[in-house]
């Protein structure tokens, strides 16, 4: 590939270019051919037109082999395994989770981004009450199940929003960062715990599949194995089995399976496409017989697949018919924005009071910015209020469409961060380098 088209698909992978133009396809798709969308990317729940399968109506472990298996159970593991990455390399050396007290504001903060939207959209739906929302009291519960989607943060889109805030090498960049990797670790143990399929009970027998892929990945490690796939494939689907039998979101596979792949000695950023042998340069990393280690050569051989493949993802998860819009939506919404920035502001001070500062050249304003950047849920909130509403129907409410369409929405706290950051003047100059 020449180097103009290098760029050109790098450009289209930072700007996150791939995932946008799937949520822009989705939603005309989903509006202007809802058939079409509905037989290519529907799930085959409940009444309606008929879901593409594969020939034979072919099933593993109950589930249909269709687009949306594909995309949620089968390619959301490895967009997932990179978040773990990500985590996995932060609590190196030099990472932004060792040594473990300078990630204890951020971490404090993390909470906050999670306590904070969860505490506003049960306020918000105790304010609307059930009849508000035109609900049966015998229903009321399933409208709450919606308390897990405000909690995760768009860690990409973060990042590129928090990048034009705060510009080049803003320590509230690499704050933001780490409360978004660590949001997004809890929002994986709120799926797993709290979204199960409430028409097959959890079965956490099978779990021990789970364990005995933990078990092959560490073996694989004490025999110095270097290469990533029989890590991912062979370790990575004994756990995705286990969750699958359990009746656990497979998605997470890969989670406790990437903490055992080799990793180098030090972290050199999150969200940088160099490692340590990258930094030193190739000779000079060969002289000293370094290599690029394993997790490294997994995240850069599998994060185009993962980069493009969010086109998909947003095109099978982001249809939603612009007549879904209702109380969910902008109960939704207002917990991103509001519920996240409060969060992170109040944890982020009271951390402080504790004796854990902000990082060195944050100022409360740079707190307030990133609480707000850190309501950017689309990716995982999207995937969230599929898990928490998928299956749910009520008097003819779509609430799995209200809660995706707030969760669309919150891609505008782009635009109001950085109208927000040009007044306060956040944006880190070449002079203030």
């Amino acid at each position: 590939m020449s180097s103009s088209k290098r760029g050109f698909v790098s450009y289209l992978q930072e700007f996150s270019i791939p995932l946008i133009l799937g949520v822009i396809g989705a939603l005309f798709a989903a509006n202007l051919a809802p058939d079409w969308y509905h037989y290519w990317f529907g799930t085959g729940h409940g009444e309606g037109p008929a879901v593409w399968e594969l020939p034979g109506h072919m099933t593993v472990f109950g589930h249909h082999l269709n687009l949306h298996f594909f995309i949620n159970d089968v390619f959301m593991v490895f967009f997932f395994g990179i978040a773990a990455k990500e985590i996995t390399e932060a609590c190196l050396p030099g990472g932004s989770l060792n040594p473990p007290r300078k990630a204890v504001n951020p971490l404090i903060a993390t909470l906050g981004g999670v306590v904070g939207p969860v505490g506003f959209f049960f306020l918000a739906m105790m304010a609307i009450g059930s009849e508000g929302f035109g609900a049966e009291p015998g229903d009321w519960g399933e409208y709450l199940r919606g308390w897990g989607i405000p909690t995760a943060t768009d860690i990409a889109l973060a990042w590129l929003v928090a990048r034009t805030v705060f510009g080049k090498g803003h320590p509230a960049i690499n704050f933001l960062l780490l409360l978004a990797v660590a949001d997004d670790a809890i929002g994986l143990g709120i799926i797993a715990i709290f979204y199960g399929d409430p028409e097959a009970p959890a079965r956490p027998e099978f779990l021990g599949l789970v364990v005995a892929g933990m078990a092959l990945a560490f073996a694989l490690r004490r025999s110095s194995v270097r290469a990533w796939w029989p890590y991912i494939f062979l370790a990575g689907g004994l756990s995705w089995c286990g969750l699958m039998m359990a009746h656990l979101h497979a998605a997470l596979a890969l989670v406790p399976i990437v903490p055992f792949l080799p990793a180098p000695r030090r972290d050199t950023g999150m969200f940088t496409s160099e490692d340590e042998v990258d930094v030193m340069g190739e000779k000079t990393a060969e002289d000293l017989g370094m290599h690029h280690s394993t997790l490294e050569n997994y995240e850069h051989q599998t994060k185009f697949f993962v980069d493009f493949g969010l086109f998909f993802f947003a095109m099978g998860n982001a249809g939603v018919e612009f007549g879904s819009l209702g109380l969910m939506t902008w109960v939704i919404f207002s917990s991103l924005l509001v519920g996240k920035t409060v969060g992170v502001v109040g944890f982020g001070m009271i951390a402080k009071v504790l004796g854990f500062p902000l990082p060195t050249g944050m100022a409360m304003k740079d707190l307030f910015l990133a609480g707000m950047i850190a309501g950017l849920g689309l990716t995982v909130a999207l995937f969230v209020a599929g898990a928490a509403y998928g299956k749910t129907q009520i008097a003819g409410i779509d609430l799995e469409g209200q809660a995706k369409m707030g969760a669309l929405f919150s891609g505008g706290i782009a635009f109001l961060a950085i109208v927000a950051g040009k007044l306060l003047k956040a944006k880190r100059t070449e002079e203030d380098s």
